[in-house]
């Protein structure tokens, strides 16, 4: 991607889903961490000194969805401007919902690691 390493934050309750993206961004020289939840999303936000450099959020999760996840991390001073790429199955009904979010994209299931690397790469590149 570019010269330096950057920090992706990737959260799925699937975790092949996780996997498979760790694989396709490690690929890319870039470091990630991977979390389950929501919540999780959030307590690492709070605790972590040095916030990623892209969140990638799926949207169908228990408990607390993706679209919930993102309206508390821009509800934050601290997160507001934190690039963020939801995964999605549902790509219509999900777009149409964003629209009172601010997100940054969104990664379409199934996966294609091309179209992945590159909107990642453009999110990144403008960040």
């Amino acid at each position: 991607m570019q010269d330096f390493i950057k920090r992706i934050l990737i959260c799925d309750d699937v975790a092949d889903n996780s996997i498979l993206m760790k694989t396709i961004l490690e690929a890319e020289s870039c470091q990630i961490e991977i979390v389950e939840s929501g919540a999780a999303v959030l307590a690492f936000l709070e605790t972590n000194p040095c916030p990623p450099d892209l969140l990638i959020l799926d949207v169908m999760m228990p408990k607390m969805d993706g679209f919930e996840v993102v309206q508390r991390i821009r509800q934050s001073n601290k997160f507001q401007f934190l690039p963020i790429l939801l995964v999605t199955g549902f790509a219509e009904d999900d777009v149409k919902k964003a629209v009172d979010i601010k997100i940054d994209g969104f990664i379409q299931k199934p996966i294609d690691h091309d179209a992945v690397i590159a909107q990642i790469q453009a999110i990144l590149d403008r960040s």
